[in-house]
């Protein structure tokens, strides 16, 4: 079965519910996963993504902040989500389609601006976020799944626009790096994103403090699609919708995509 994912921190569903419903109506992934919809779950305007042939919706919301929600065109059944480092946001939630296949959305979170956990709290929890990660896919190690989301952390030196200028910048950071390589190697995930498009510069986050985001460039890769290796070889097809920064009111992420042959 020929299968569309795409995965998009949106930085608020209702703010952006117009670029949300045209990346559904001109590239019509079979399930789009958002994260940071700054929404409670019953004030996602869900009602317009159904007229777009998006009947399904799982979805863990709170108000102004976090909150991530699965939209589907396939049958999709809730299996939950984790309050990882017991933060009580709203940061991930789970489903499984017919097929067997496990859909993992998670918003990591961001870790504030000093790289200290001892003078900056946020960076504290960001690296507990990822151990408690790290140590559920240790004892639960995952099958037929796959894991999207903004992770907040670009890993390779390809991922940022100048890997020596941001050795000291919270995401791309020695110490967040290895966390996240632990956390990834815990559940033996693979990088479809790289595993499809393995060489040169590649972005998925522009600042918004860029006065012209496109012509300077300076971006990161801080969301990810990752598979199991029981399916990573149906994985194809990998891109990121670079315009999609520059539509109308534009979240300062690009939607990530991935195609998979189940």
């Amino acid at each position: 079965m020929p299968f569309t994912l795409a995965t998009w921190n949106i930085n608020s569903v209702r703010l952006r519910e117009g670029i949300v419903a045209r990346l559904l109506e001109e590239e019509a992934p079979d399930v789009l996963c958002l994260q940071e919809c700054k929404s409670p779950v019953e004030k996602i305007p869900v009602e317009r993504f159904r007229a777009l042939g998006y009947s399904y919706m799982i979805a863990r919301g709170q108000k102004g902040y976090n909150g991530v929600a699965i939209l589907s065109k396939l049958p999709i059944e809730d299996v939950g989500d984790r309050d990882f480092a017991s933060l009580g946001h709203a940061r991930h939630v789970a489903g499984k389609l017919e097929n067997g296949l496990t859909i993992h959305n998670f918003y990591v979170p961001a870790g504030g601006d000093v790289p200290d956990r001892e003078v900056n709290v946020k960076f504290g929890q960001k690296l507990d976020y990822l151990t408690e990660m790290r140590d559920w896919f240790h004892a639960e190690r995952p099958e037929k799944s796959i894991l999207v989301g903004d992770l907040n952390i670009a890993p390779r030196e390809d991922d940022v626009w100048s890997h020596k200028q941001l050795l000291k910048v919270v995401s791309h950071t020695p110490i967040e790096v290895e966390h996240l390589a632990e956390t990834q190697d815990s559940g033996k995930w693979v990088d479809i994103t790289r595993q499809d498009i393995p060489e040169g510069q590649l972005y998925s986050w522009w600042s918004y403090r860029a006065r012209d985001w496109d012509a300077a460039d300076k971006g990161r890769r801080l969301d990810h699609v990752w598979a199991t290796p029981d399916i990573s070889n149906a994985a194809h097809s990998s891109r990121v919708l670079r315009d999609a920064r520059g539509w109308e009111k534009p979240s300062d992420h690009a939607p990530v995509f991935a195609s998979f042959d189940l």
